[in-house]
C-alpha cells in the first residue's frame, strides 16, 4: 500500500540553513523513495529553484534576521488532493496548512521544532516588550497546537514541556527528527582545515544560529586556557558580541559564517569536540550530526541535550550556567576522544532519519485510520 499523500507547511526551508528546513527537505527525500508524495508549501526565494513537488508562496525579508523570510498564507493548487496535512510552524505559511485541513476536511499534524515565545527577541531588544510578546506568543501557540489531531515532538524533553507549559488537549506524541546518517559520516576533516585556512592542534566548534538563548558566550569563555582554537559557524542576531568577547579572551577563535551543507561532514570530522551549550533545544540535531561524524559533544545538561547526550558514550555533560565545568568538560572529552568517537560511531543509525520516517508513517497512518471511524 501506498504511503499515505502529505502537504507540508513550513515557514522557513531551503536556502535557509536550521534544523527544521533540513528536517522537512530529508522527510520529503525519504517519503518519495517509498514511493510516496510529500508536496512542501515555503516561502519562496530568488536563491533557491523549487524541485518538484516543492511549492513557494510570495515572501518577504524578515529585517530582524538575515536569511529568513516571511511568507504569504497561501495554499498553491497544486497541493490539492492529499490524505493530511503536516505544518512545522505556527507562522504565516503554517496557518495557510490549518486553514487548508479545515477546509478541505483534511486530518492536521503539526511539529513543535521550536517554542514560539523563543522568536520574541527577533521583535524587541526592550525586555518589557520581549515579555508581553512572549505571552502573546504563548498565547498564540496554544491556539494553533490545539487545531491539530496531534502534535509531533522532537524529543521526551519537547513533548514534557508540551505537557506542562502548553496544557493543550491535543495529543503529544514523540518523533525525532533523525540524522540523514547516509550524508553524516565521518570524512575528510584536514580538507576542511584546508578551506578555511584553521591551525593544526585541537578544534573546539559549534555551528548553528547565533541566538543570545544559545548562551554561546559561556563556550567562548570556557575555551579560555584550553590549547585549541575555537571554529564557529552559523550567523544570528549575537554574533557582533560573540566575536566582540573573543576578541577580548584569551583564544583563537575564527567565525565562519554560514558553512554550505556539503562542507558539514568534514566540519564535524575536523573537530575534536563539538560544544553545545543551549539550554532550550527541543533535540539539537547539529549534536547528532556531530556524533554521526564520530566527534563527541560538551552538552549543556538542559532541555532535550540532557537526554540526546548520554555521558561517556557520545559525550559529556555539564551544569547550565557553569563555565569551569564546561572547561573541566572539553578537557574530559578531549582525554577520552578516541573512546567516544568510536561510540558514536556505533550509536549511528540508533538516529537514523529511517527510524523517524517509519515512525512518522505509523502515526500518518493511524491519524488517518481515527478519521475514518469518527
Amino acid at each position: 500500500m501506498a504511503p499515505a499523500s502529505v502537504a507540508a507547511f513550513t515557514d522557513t526551508y531551503l536556502p535557509t540553513v536550521n534544523g527544521v528546513s533540513y528536517t522537512v527537505r530529508t522527510w520529503r527525500d525519504r517519503w518519495r523513495e517509498r514511493d510516496g508524495r510529500m508536496d512542501v508549501v515555503y516561502p519562496g526565494s530568488d536563491d533557491y529553484a523549487p524541485a518538484p513537488g516543492e511549492h513557494p508562496v510570495g515572501s518577504l525579508p524578515f529585517p530582524m534576521y538575515e536569511g529568513f523570510r516571511l511568507g504569504l498564507p497561501k495554499v498553491p493548487g497544486a497541493v490539492s488532493g492529499v490524505d493530511l496535512v503536516h505544518t512545522h510552524t505556527p507562522f504565516a505559511v503554517g496557518l495557510g496548512g490549518v486553514r487548508f485541513a479545515r477546509r478541505a476536511d483534511l486530518p492536521l499534524i503539526t511539529s513543535y521544532h521550536t517554542p514560539t515565545a523563543e522568536y520574541a527577541e527577533y521583535l524587541t531588544s526592550q525586555p518589557w516588550v520581549e515579555r508581553r510578546v512572549e505571552r502573546l506568543a504563548e498565547r498564540y501557540e496554544r491556539w494553533f497546537l490545539s487545531r491539530a489531531d496531534a502534535i509531533v515532538c522532537p524529543s521526551e524533553d519537547a513533548k514534557a514541556r508540551i505537557d506542562r507549559n502548553v496544557t493543550v488537549d491535543t495529543p503529544a506524541v514523540v518523533v525525532p527528527n533523525g540524522v540523514d546518517t547516509e550524508f553524516f559520516a565521518p570524512d575528510d576533516g584536514d580538507a576542511f582545515r584546508e578551506r578555511y585556512d584553521l591551525p593544526d592542534g585541537t578544534l573546539l566548534g559549534y555551528t548553528g544560529r547565533h541566538g543570545y538563548e544559545k548562551h554561546l558566550s559561556e563556550f567562548l569563555r570556557a575555551a579560555e586556557g584550553i590549547d585549541a582554537t575555537v571554529v564557529v559557524g552559523g550567523d544570528g542576531p549575537a554574533r557582533e558580541e560573540l566575536e566582540a568577547l573573543a576578541a577580548d579572551l584569551d583564544i583563537d577563535a575564527r567565525f565562519l559564517g554560514f558553512l554550505p551543507r556539503g562542507d558539514l561532514p568534514e566540519f564535524y570530522s575536523a573537530l575534536d569536540a563539538f560544544v553545545f551549550p543551549s539550554p532550550v533545544e527541543t533535540q539539537g540535531l547539529v549534536a547528532l550530526e556531530a556524533n554521526a561524524c564520530g566527534t563527541p559533544v560538551v552538552a549543556v545538561d538542559a532541555g532535550a541535550l540532557s537526554n540526546t547526550v548520554e555521558d561517556g558514550a557520545n559525550g559529556y555533560h555539564y551544569a547550565r550556567g557553569d563555565t569551569d565545568g564546561c572547561r573541566d568538560t572539553i578537557r574530559r572529552v578531549l582525554d577520552e576522544r578516541a573512546s567516544l568517537s568510536a561510540s558514536c560511531l556505533d550509536r549511528r543509525e540508533e538516529t537514523g532519519v529511517g527510524n523517524a520516517i517509519a515512525e512518522l508513517s505509523a502515526l500518518y497512518d493511524r491519524i488517518l485510520a481515527e478519521n475514518a471511524e469518527g
